[in-house]
C-alpha cells in the first residue's frame, strides 16, 4: 500500500466519533502515523479536532527522522525557501553539537547583542535621517534564516541573511580583506555590474558616504564589526523573478566576526530595501512563513509579491516611526494567559516615535522580548496558574518547570488581530523534554530598549507573517511551515 501524499490539510473529526476512539492509544506507531495522515475508512478520520498536538508531533518527528531535504530543489514564481541556520542546506551550521544548556545561552547571547545593535539606530537616527545598513547578528557571522540569491550575469548563488528591520543588501566581494566566507562575489565576472557614483542619490541614504574616489563608498559598524563597502549595481534573481541594477553594498574590509559570510537581504522600509528597489514588481508586499527551530532538515518559505498571498489572514495597522524608518511596528494593546488577560499597564504598549517605544516584528531576534512591567505580569501569571510547581531558572529564563507545564496558550493581542501561541511557540523544551522555560525575556533596563517589546522569530515560527505596505497592514496565519 503506497504512502499517502502530505497535503497539510486534514478535515474535522466529529466530536461522537471521537469520543469512541480512546482504543488507537494502543495501535503501534505506523498505524497511528497512518490515521493522522489520512484517516480510516470512508470517514476519513484526522483528529484535528481532539489530536492535532499529538497527530503534528509524531508526523513532524517522523518527517523529521526520515526526510532529506533537497537543497538543490528549483525555486518557482516568486517563492523563495526560507532556510533554518541549522539546517543541512545551510554551510553555517554548527560542525559540533551543542548541549541544550550552552544551545539556549547561545541564542539568548544572541538577542542581547540584537537589541544592542537595535539600540544603535534609534541613537543614530537621532544623529541623521538615514537608518544604517547592518544586520542584527552580532555575537555569531551565522544569521538565523537565509535565502539563495543570485547575483550578476552570469549568477553567482550566494546563501543571504534575511533581515526584516535593515534597508540595503550588501555582499563581501573580491579582494575583501577580513571577509571570512568561501562564497564572495567577483564583479569582474558579472557582465552588468556597475558602480554608483558619488552624485548619484543612492549615495545620500547610505551611513557615513565618502568619496575618496569616483565610487561612492560608505561605513558601519555592525556588532562587533565594522565594515568598508562601495555602492554598486548588478542584477539580483531571486526565484525566477530578477531585478535589474539592484543597488547594493560591495564589503571591501571587515573587522571582527559578526558579519554574516555570504552578505545580508534588507526587507525593511526604506529606500534601499529590497521592498523599494522592486516596487513595481513585488508592489511593496511580501510574507514569511519560519520552519520551526526543531526541525532543521525543513524550510520554510519567503514569498514575494501579492499573488499567491492568503486571501483570508486577519491583519493589524503597521505604525510609521520616521526615527527607525526600517521597523515594522504594529498596536500590542494586551497580553491572555489561557483564559486571562494579563494586568498590564498600557504605558508598557505605548507607540511614541520619539523614544523608540511600541512593538516591532523582528527576523533578527530569537525570543520575545517585553518591556519589563509586561514581563513580569505575564510571568508572574504564568507562575500563577502552576501553582505550587517548583521554578527553576537557566541563563536568562527565569520561568523553568520539570513538570508538564498547564499554560495551554498565550495570546498577543492587538489591533484586530489575536496571535494566540500554542506551547511549542513559547515554552522552549529541553532534547529530553524534562525541562521547559517561558521563551520569553524581560527588555533591559540601560538603553534606548528599555521601552521596545519585540515579537521574536520563535514566537512567529509555524506563523505566515504578511507585510503589506501599500495598504499598511500586517498580517499573521497559523500554518504549518516545517
Amino acid at each position: 500500500m503506497a504512502w499517502p501524499k502530505w497535503q497539510g490539510k486534514v478535515n474535522f473529526l466529529p466530536i461522537e466519533m471521537a469520543r469512541e476512539l480512546a482504543w488507537l492509544e494502543v495501535l503501534p506507531f505506523v498505524t497511528l502515523l497512518w490515521a493522522c495522515e489520512c484517516g480510516f475508512g470512508s470517514d476519513r478520520l484526522y483528529f484535528q479536532l481532539l489530536f492535532q498536538q499529538e497527530c503534528a508531533g509524531l508526523l513532524n518527528l517522523f518527517r523529521g527522522l526520515h526526510n532529506t531535504p533537497n537543497c538543490n530543489a528549483p525555486e518557482q514564481g516568486s517563492t523563495l525557501q526560507l532556510i533554518s541556520v541549522n539546517s543541512p542546506c545551510s554551510p553555517f551550521r554548527p560542525k559540533t553539537q551543542l548541549s541544550w544548556p550552552d544551545t539556549v545561552l547561545q541564542m539568548q547571547s544572541s538577542d542581547k547583542a540584537r537589541l544592542q545593535y537595535l539600540s544603535s539606530l534609534l541613537v543614530a537616527a537621532g544623529r541623521r535621517s538615514i537608518v544604517p545598513i547592518a544586520s542584527g547578528r552580532a555575537v555569531t557571522q551565522n544569521p538565523t534564516y537565509i535565502v539563495r540569491a543570485k547575483i550578476g550575469t552570469p549568477a553567482q548563488t550566494l546563501l543571504m541573511a534575511v533581515d526584516t528591520s535593515n534597508d540595503a543588501a550588501w555582499i563581501p566581494c573580491t579582494g575583501c580583506v577580513g571577509c571570512s566566507g568561501a562564497a564572495i562575489y567577483d564583479s569582474s565576472k558579472s557582465a552588468t555590474f556597475k558602480p554608483v557614483s558619488c552624485g548619484a542619490a543612492q549615495c545620500n541614504q547610505v551611513p557615513n558616504p565618502s568619496c575618496g574616489g569616483a565610487t561612492c563608498g560608505f561605513n558601519l559598524t555592525y556588532g562587533g564589526s565594522t565594515i568598508a563597502a562601495s555602492l554598486v549595481q548588478d542584477n539580483i534573481t531571486l526565484a525566477t523573478d530578477s531585478v535589474s541594477g539592484y543597488t547594493f553594498g560591495c564589503i571591501q574590509k571587515a573587522t571582527g566576526a559578526s558579519v554574516p559570510a555570504q552578505g545580508l537581504l534588507g526587507l525593511g522600509r526604506g529606500p534601499l530595501s529590497l521592498l523599494s528597489q522592486s516596487s513595481s514588481l513585488y508592489q511593496s508586499t511580501f510574507s514569511y512563513c519560519l520552519p520551526s527551530y526543531k526541525s532543521p532538515n525543513f524550510t520554510g518559505s519567503l514569498r514575494l509579491g501579492p499573488n499567491s498571498q492568503p486571501k483570508k489572514i486577519r491583519t493589524t495597522e503597521l505604525l510609521k516611526n520616521p526615527r527607525r524608518s526600517s521597523f515594522y511596528y504594529v498596536n500590542l494593546m494586551g497580553i491572555r494567559v489561557g483564559r486571562r488577560v494579563v494586568n498590564i499597564p498600557p504605558t508598557a504598549f505605548s507607540f511614541d516615535p520619539t523614544t523608540g517605544a511600541g512593538t516591532v516584528f523582528d527576523s533578527g531576534t530569537v525570543f520575545t522580548i517585553l518591556v519589563k512591567p509586561a514581563y513580569t505580569a505575564v510571568r508572574d501569571e504564568v507562575r500563577r496558574q502552576m501553582g505550587n510547581a517548583t521554578v527553576s531558572s537557566l541563563g536568562g529564563f527565569d520561568t523553568c518547570y520539570t513538570v508538564p507545564v498547564t499554560v495551554p496558550t498565550i495570546t498577543l493581542m492587538f489591533s484586530g488581530l489575536n496571535m494566540s501561541l500554542p506551547q511549542d511557540n513559547f515554552l522552549i523544551r529541553s532534547t529530553a523534554g524534562t525541562t521547559s522555560c517561558l521563551a520569553m525575556a524581560a527588555a533591559p533596563d540601560n538603553n534606548v530598549n528599555s521601552v521596545l517589546n519585540v515579537i521574536a522569530t520563535f514566537q512567529q515560527q509555524n506563523h505566515r507573517v504578511l507585510i503589506d505596505l501599500p495598504n499598511s497592514k500586517l498580517g499573521v496565519a497559523r500554518e504549518p511551515c516545517s
